[in-house]
């Protein structure tokens, strides 16, 4: 057990495709820190496009 120390728990966010909006990616990662832009294949546009992290 963790002495006095809370531990930061892993979430899930979903990461929105910034031209169309979709919801194409879900990601766990621990709380905190910068929000996740990345570049990613998006299905509907048939390219990758800039992704960037959204809690739902």
């Amino acid at each position: 057990m963790a002495s006095g120390k809370s531990r930061k728990k892993a979430e899930t966010v979903f990461l929105v495709c910034e031209e169309t909006g979709d919801y194409n990616y879900s990601v766990r990662k621990k709380g905190g820190g910068e929000k996740l832009q990345l570049k990613k294949f998006s299905p509907r546009l048939r390219r990758h496009t800039l992704h960037i992290e959204k809690k739902k």
